[in-house]
């Protein structure tokens, strides 16, 4: 989970730079494509194996 959140972390820092509101973590989560949360949990089994 703490990749979803460095994600949402990145994602609100450039919401901010451009004066955009971000969402809640919940919906961003919610709201990922297939491809990104394969991404996600890969990212996240290379680190566990690291």
């Amino acid at each position: 989970m703490i990749y979803y959140e460095q994600g949402y972390s990145v994602y609100v820092e450039k919401c901010e730079q451009f004066g955009l509101e971000p969402v809640n973590f919940r919906y961003f989560v919610n709201q990922l494509s297939p491809q990104q949360l394969l991404a996600y949990n890969n990212y996240a089994i290379q680190q566990e194996m690291k």
